[in-house]
């Protein structure tokens, strides 16, 4: 899942550093995440995972770094 959730982030996150040098709990809005971009990749993550996330996800610290992106899909998907 991590794997996935990096692979979007990369794609879809217009990051300015290489998501690959940073770790799962590096603050992606530090590393230079916009809400516009972030936007977009919720959108990549929900059809990559199938799932919606909920108007109470749609807040700054659910994609502020991979650990908490991968806890709200976990929270979503059961663990799945």
């Amino acid at each position: 899942m991590v794997e996935d959730i990096r692979s979007i982030l990369k794609e879809h996150g217009k990051l300015s550093v290489d998501i690959a040098g940073l770790s799962d709990d590096a603050d992606l809005y530090q590393a230079g995440l916009t809400s516009h971009a972030s936007v977009n990749v919720m959108l990549a993550l929900e059809g990559k995972f199938d799932i919606e996330f909920p108007d109470r996800m749609l807040k700054r610290n659910v994609f502020e770094s991979v650990s908490a992106i991968r806890a709200a899909i976990e929270e979503l998907t059961g663990g799945a």
